[in-house]
């Protein structure tokens, strides 16, 4: 299976995460052939040409995407991703922006499935208080969420559980 690992980074922290999430796929059947590609460094068209998908991208001031994301995202009307899966998680801060917490997930999201995605690697809401997402499908994230503002030392954790959910969703 060919892995794609994409992100947008405004701080760092999702560039982090990438190369944490990069670090728990090695020696599985799901190790990148290569690093985690920012956004602002490859086009759209290229996620055709990966299986699997993983794509990051933090919440940015209020239910926003990172600029970079912001800058390509209608540039994803011209792909098809049917037959891909695609695992997305995101940076926010559940206290700062409780009404908007993690929307970027739920933006990119939706934008995928438009395009044929299959979603895979929801996670459960427990942990985080928040009063409103866009990220939230059946009661759950439709991602990883990720809150480095308030929970940084959750942050491992949860990507390497998250990166052993993954595996079993793609066998």
């Amino acid at each position: 299976m060919k892995v794609g690992l994409f992100f947008g980074s405004e701080t760092g922290n999702t560039k982090e995460h990438a190369s944490k999430i990069k670090e728990f796929l090695e020696n599985t059947p799901l190790e990148l052939s290569q690093d985690p590609i920012d956004v602002v460094f490859f086009n759209v068209e290229d996620l055709e040409n990966y299986d699997l998908i993983i794509f990051g991208s933090p919440t940015w001031n209020i239910g926003e995407l990172q600029s970079d994301i912001g800058e390509i995202f209608d540039d994803f009307d011209n792909v098809d991703l049917s037959n891909k899966k695609v695992a997305v998680f995101g940076c926010g801060d559940q206290e700062g922006y409780p009404d908007s917490y993690q929307d970027a997930i739920g933006i990119v999201v939706k934008k995928l499935r438009e395009k044929g995605a299959e979603i895979i690697g929801k996670t459960s809401t427990d942990g985080h208080i928040f009063e409103e997402s866009m990220a939230l499908e059946d009661g759950k994230f439709l991602g990883l969420a990720l809150d480095d503002d308030n929970q940084p030392d959750l942050s491992e954790e949860r990507i390497k559980n998250w990166v052993q959910q993954l595996l079993e969703e793609t066998k």
